[in-house]
């Protein structure tokens, strides 16, 4: 474990080579199998909310019936997440042929929203514990092979593909301290 400025960060997410290759995991991310979706911090539950407006005509109409019906997120203060319909698919959820994909981050890509989407969506396949302090740690799913396999195959370190979501995160300065480090080790 390493200690980064203000955070921890495990060793694998220094060393592991990783890009995401949709079409081979169709998105999978977006889909989990399980009670909830995307855990929320807890000034994105307003953005979500007022996200949904906007996007609601990406959104197929189960998504939206749903949506209208039982919201988009539960929880309480420091336990959010997106409400998951069937137990899989993101309430957020858009199809794009066979490919799950986010609604919000279309909206986001359009200039219709400010917000691109839940920090734990965009650090995915990163997570984040706290320990006294955040701790970042690398969650290796079996979904995630091909990523893993395209990343080893074109040297793509995955603190590189996840450059843009480790700076909304933390910061410019932060993650300039951070691949200095990943380049000396």
């Amino acid at each position: 474990m390493l200690l980064i400025e203000n955070l921890l960060v495990e060793k694998e997410v220094v060393n592991a080579k990783f890009c995401c290759d949709l079409s081979i995991c169709k998105g999978a991310c977006c889909t989990f199998p399980g009670e909830t979706g995307a855990p929320l911090l807890d000034e994105e539950v307003r953005l979500c909310e007022e996200a949904y407006p906007i996007v609601k005509d990406y959104l197929s109409e189960r998504n939206r019936n749903f949506i209208e019906t039982h919201g988009t997120f539960e929880g309480k203060q420091g336990g959010y997440s997106t409400k998951c319909i069937e137990n899989t698919d993101c309430v957020f959820v858009y199809w794009n042929g066979d490919i799950a994909k986010c609604a919000i981050e279309k909206g986001y890509f359009e200039g219709k929203l400010p917000f691109r989407k839940p920090i734990s969506c965009h650090l995915y396949p990163i997570r984040v514990s706290k320990f006294g302090m955040n701790y970042l740690y690398y969650s290796q799913i079996e979904e995630c092979d091909p990523a893993r396999k395209k990343g080893t195959t074109e040297n793509i370190p995955l603190y590189v593909s996840l450059k843009d979501a480790l700076i909304r995160a933390y910061g410019d300065d932060w993650y300039h301290i951070f691949v200095s480090y990943c380049k000396n080790e």
